[in-house]
């Protein structure tokens, strides 16, 4: 196998592996948000920007990371 198709394996298992966790938090999201909510809507709604805001914020961060090893 080349370096390149090694190199596209790689990434693809990396945003698939990325892809899956962030399923799993958006998925138990709203559980956790109501649970928070009951004991304040701030913190509620402040959890529940934090872990949308996390799922752009990995990808942005690799992106910077690829950028930097020259790709």
């Amino acid at each position: 196998m080349t370096a390149r198709k090694t190199e596209g394996r790689s990434q693809a298992i990396a945003a698939a592996i990325i892809l899956l966790a962030a399923g799993l938090v958006l998925y138990f999201m709203p559980t956790i948000v109501l649970g928070l909510g009951s004991y304040s809507p701030y913190l509620a709604a402040g959890v529940g920007a934090c872990l949308v805001l996390a799922f752009f914020v990995v990808f942005w961060l690799r992106a910077r990371y690829q950028r930097r090893r020259g790709k």
